[in-house]
């Protein structure tokens, strides 16, 4: 199966010679399962074109202030958000903050793990904006500008309000974008609320529960470590910041770029924009939630997904292992995989050229069934 409007020959016109489009006889995933004939996008990059001169604000899981190289297009090709309206809808318990900007068919953008709305990279805000997309950015619950409302946090209960922001809004239906926890509500969002979403892109993600890979025992033991140094306020020692650091960039970026990971500060609350720290170990629960293996998380229920769908990923992810990546192409229909080779779970600073061509490539390339 392949998504609608999905042509290798245009594929291969837009991508070369960065991207290769091959059909391979099978794929192995993890827990030994066998997909045959299936439509396998690769992003081969043959060189490093990235400076480590500059800093983000991407991290684990997607939220922590960490630094690591960017190419220039993410410095120069800038929207202001500061520029941008700040609006706010009630959304059941809670009031939510977004912002709108652009023109064209909407596009909602979900941050992970600790990041608000001005955590996206301005060289992928600027592409989306510019190339006929409004582009929606918001606070999950507790983030920001977004109240923290009387709810449980749970990854459902984050696609709950998001599906009320869309509703509040006016927005029946948009391209939906979702970055490591955000790939998770993403998901939820799908598949609770079907009709609101045109096409999906899943960064970072796993499906989570029994049939998701989960990162490893240290990973996890890093991050609980960090969520109680934010809420008791108690300092992080310098290795575990640098192994916080690698974690988001990946080995082979770390080997390439040492001096990405140089510490900035030792204070985990330093590291949350706009976060609270009780907020941060509230959402932090609700991702490993979702990888309990307590559950079957939605793995089971991705082949229902009949929406057009690209998964991308950094080969050297870590903090969401990548061969959740295969895990994701393998069950839902028609699916694209794009990894890059060497990226990390930063991979949209660390490659915002690659990212956002392929972003464009998909979104220009599939239509939807009417």
């Amino acid at each position: 199966m392949r998504s609608a409007g999905f042509e290798p020959a245009i594929i291969l016109e837009k991508l070369n010679p960065l991207f290769i489009l091959r059909r391979v006889n099978e794929v192995v995933h993890s827990n030994g399962q066998v997909r045959k004939d299936y439509l396998f996008v690769v992003a081969a990059i043959s060189a490093l074109i990235v400076s480590s001169s500059s800093i983000g604000n991407y991290g684990y899981y997607g939220g922590s202030n960490l630094a690591y190289g960017q190419t220039a297009s993410d410095q120069t090709n800038s929207v202001n958000l500061q520029d941008v309206p700040l609006e706010k809808v009630q959304v059941g318990d809670i009031e939510m903050a977004y912002k709108m900007f652009g023109k064209g068919d909407p596009i909602l953008l979900i941050m992970g793990l600790g990041g608000g709305m001005n955590g996206w990279p301005s060289s992928t805000l600027e592409e989306l904006s510019s190339s006929n997309h409004t582009v929606i950015i918001f606070d999950n619950r507790g983030v920001g500008n977004t109240t923290t409302g009387a709810k449980p946090f749970s990854i459902q209960q984050f696609a709950n309000d998001t599906a009320g922001l869309l509703d509040g809004l006016k927005l029946q239906k948009v391209d939906v974008l979702g970055y490591s926890m955000g790939s998770f509500v993403a998901q939820q969002l799908t598949l609770t609320h079907p009709e609101k979403v045109n096409r999906l892109i899943l960064h970072g993600a796993s499906c989570g529960g029994k049939e998701g890979i989960s990162p490893s025992p240290e990973i996890v033991e890093l991050g609980t470590r960090f969520a109680n140094s934010a809420v008791n306020n108690t300092p992080i020692e310098p290795q575990e910041w640098k192994a916080a650091l690698s974690a988001s960039l990946g080995p082979t970026w770390v080997k390439l770029h040492p001096d990405s990971i140089e510490t900035i500060s030792t204070n985990a609350t330093d590291l949350l924009s706009g976060v609270t720290p009780n907020v941060y170990a509230q959402q932090f629960n609700a991702v490993l939630n979702w990888y309990s293996s307590d559950w079957s998380g939605v793995c089971s229920q991705l082949p229902n997904i009949s929406k057009p769908t690209l998964i991308i990923t950094g080969t050297d992810d870590i903090s969401v292992p990548a061969a959740n990546s295969l895990i994701l192409a393998q069950k839902i229909p028609g699916a694209w995989l794009v990894q890059i080779q060497g990226a990390g779970h930063a991979l949209m600073s660390q490659y915002p050229d690659e990212f956002n061509k392929v972003l464009q490539t998909f979104l220009s390339t599939t239509t939807t069934p009417t």
